[in-house]
């Protein structure tokens, strides 16, 4: 199943808002994914973006047995106010109402805050950082979702990492970038958070931007340190956003 123990039983319902970009292509090497976009910047990294509700997608599990041959859905689930991305003919199943057999749906965690992880292996060091989302998770069970995408790897070796450093969050695989597209990743790791329906808080990119580094906390420990004060941030906001709506 796809939606993993972390997300609701049923997609979390409510209309996309956010207007689409085009995008360019640019094949870069080093720190930068080989997708951007024309309007430039990370969704959320200046803060220009939040506040906007996250856009749906679904993509394959890459966690379970099996092919990893499928691309990703990023059909919203409103014709009528979404612009991005929305086939003409409107006859294209939504992404959060596709079945959940093999699929990560994105709706499925907006029951909770979101912490949504983009990551790749070509010429980026992503690696550490999603250790370092996974060893906090736990710590966080049943107060906030996590969920980690690869973008355009190789299926065996997104699979294969995974399993060889003994992630437990859910791991999706974006196969044609489609949904790095949508979410204008450029660096990595990027990492989304998001408030509870799927609303964007702010995010974070590249491993600089998440470490807390000191001394007595180098590397993996500064990663770690870093990545648990934005989700205790994130909490923070939660609350007072669930508070000032009452």
């Amino acid at each position: 199943m796809a939606g993993s123990e972390q997300g609701s039983k049923g997609p979390g319902r409510r209309y996309s808002t956010f207007v689409g970009v085009a995008f360019l292509v640019l094949i870069v090497i080093a720190t930068l994914n080989t997708i951007r976009t024309q309007s430039g910047g990370t969704l959320g990294v200046s803060g220009g973006n939040r506040g906007v509700p996250l856009s749906e997608f679904a993509v394959p599990n890459a966690l379970p047995p099996g092919p990893l041959d499928k691309d990703a859905n990023i059909a919203q689930d409103d014709c009528s106010t979404a612009q991005n991305p929305c086939p003409s003919d409107a006859q294209r199943t939504p992404a959060c109402e596709i079945p959940k057999r093999g699929a990560i749906r994105i709706c499925d965690f907006f029951n909770r805050p979101l912490v949504l992880s983009f990551w790749f292996t070509r010429g980026a060091n992503c690696i550490p950082a999603q250790d370092a989302l996974n060893e906090i998770a736990p710590k966080y069970k049943g107060r906030v979702n996590f969920l980690s995408i690869n973008v355009r790897d190789d299926p065996a070796s997104v699979r294969s990492i995974a399993q060889e450093h003994g992630w437990s969050i859910p791991v999706g695989y974006d196969r044609d970038g489609a949904v790095s597209d949508l979410y204008r990743v450029g660096g990595c790791p990027t990492l989304a958070f998001a408030y509870p329906g799927g609303i964007l808080a702010f995010a974070k990119a590249g491993n600089a931007d998440i470490s807390r580094p000191s001394d007595d906390n180098p590397g993996l420990a500064a990663l770690r340190a870093g990545l648990r004060a934005d989700v205790n941030t994130l909490l923070r906001q939660a609350r007072a956003r669930e508070e000032a709506s009452r």
